[in-house]
């Protein structure tokens, strides 16, 4: 399955860090519950209003929610992102410097991130999957769809055991692909509610295919335009949220 999503979606490889440490974990705060588009927006809203870390950890709650409104959930997210910053300071001792997640052992370096006010299992994930190539798997909501549609997770395994089943399932080498894969598969042809099963080059694999090409599981036909993110240019949030671009963009 890795090999034919990789000849559709060029065989992604982690390319070193896409931001810094802490504005990684700021912007995926930023994603929780809400659309790419929009968190990136609040990302970009945020490091526009305030230059450096200890200005948004100082700035008034009230404030920061006005700033980071288009990424939704403000009120919530705002609190979270200052408390976050507060416990990255006090660890730091006021360096910022978060290069000890990339140093210390894999499970000790994502419980110090699950430990943080608001991070969950996914967050830890991806800051260590993107912020440091390292081994550990982010399941979103696109590579759960599709794990399960695809028998890889036994079926209504809720996103906690998911984690930790396909980790265990995948090589190191093959957490970043396989995160990236998914994604985009998930958001080009196996989307929700109902993928587009004729654009699929897994269907011989996929038990889902199995019961919709019976009539028991809903697909949709495929549209005389192919979906964009198939063979046409990729979003730029996509690349930034998701780690995925071209080799040549990518450079």
């Amino acid at each position: 399955m890795l090999e034919r999503l990789g000849e559709r979606y060029g065989h992604p490889t982690w390319a070193g860090p896409r931001l810094d440490p802490v504005s990684e974990l700021v912007l995926t705060i930023l994603s929780q519950n809400t659309a790419d588009t929009n968190s990136f927006r609040a990302f970009t809203a945020l490091r526009a209003r305030y230059a450096s870390w200890p200005q948004v950890l100082a700035a008034p709650t009230d404030e920061l929610v006005e700033v980071i409104r288009p990424g939704g959930l403000a009120p919530t997210k705002a609190p979270r992102i200052q408390a976050v910053l507060a416990e990255v300071h006090d660890a730091t001792h006021g360096s910022w410097d978060l290069s000890f997640l990339g140093e210390w052992p894999l499970e000790q370096a994502r419980q110090w991130l699950i430990d943080l006010p608001g991070i969950g299992r996914k967050t830890a994930a991806i800051v260590l999957l993107f912020g440091f190539g390292r081994p550990a798997l982010p399941v979103d909501t696109h590579v759960h769809r599709v794990a399960l549609r695809l028998g890889l997770l036994p079926p209504k395994t809720d996103l906690e055991r998911a984690h930790r089943l396909l980790e265990a399932a995948l090589k190191p080498e093959e957490m970043y692909p396989f995160h990236v894969e998914l994604i985009r598969h998930g958001r080009d042809t196996c989307r929700a509610p109902r993928p587009i099963c004729g654009l699929c080059p897994l269907t011989d694999l996929c038990p889902y295919f199995a019961l919709a090409s019976r009539g028991k599981a809903p697909m949709a036909p495929v549209s005389r335009g192919r979906p964009g993110g198939v063979d046409g240019e990729p979003r730029y949030h996509d690349e930034l949220i998701h780690g995925w671009a071209p080799p040549e963009r990518r450079a």
